[in-house]
């Protein structure tokens, strides 16, 4: 089992900045993926950004590339979204997932079905 528990978030004008983090406990492998994801009123969870803990290599959305960065802290076993820039269109729960990190065909980092382990989210709220 894996636990995911998010924090950082909270309220913040348009142009400003957050830091998210998400602190990982339980079985996790090297092999692993992990994902932050969002989620606002009315609307589909969204792939935000994905990284790979064995190599590092990240993924992230059209709409927060230059903008959003993903990182990990494996001695701390946190994963991180910088957030900067930010615009009332990313007002969102954010959730932090983990993936065992088998990608059926078809798939990308940044699908929510491939993700199997979710936090319970933090809020975030950008103003204008």
């Amino acid at each position: 089992q894996v636990q995911l528990v998010e924090s950082g978030g909270g309220s913040v004008q348009a142009g400003g900045s957050l830091r998210l983090s998400c602190a990982v406990s339980g079985s996790i492998y090297s092999r692993y993926l992990m994902g932050w994801f969002r989620q606002a009123p009315g609307k589909e969870r969204e792939g935000v950004a994905a990284l790979y803990i064995s190599t590092g290599r990240t993924y992230k959305a059209d709409s927060v590339k230059g903008r959003f960065t993903i990182s990990q802290d494996n001695t701390k076993n946190t994963l991180s979204l910088q957030m900067n820039s930010l615009k009332p269109d990313d007002t969102a729960m954010y959730y932090c997932a983990a993936s065992p990190g088998f990608l059926t065909y078809g798939s990308s980092e940044l699908d929510a079905h491939v993700y199997t382990f979710w936090g319970q989210g933090t809020q975030v709220t950008v103003s204008s």
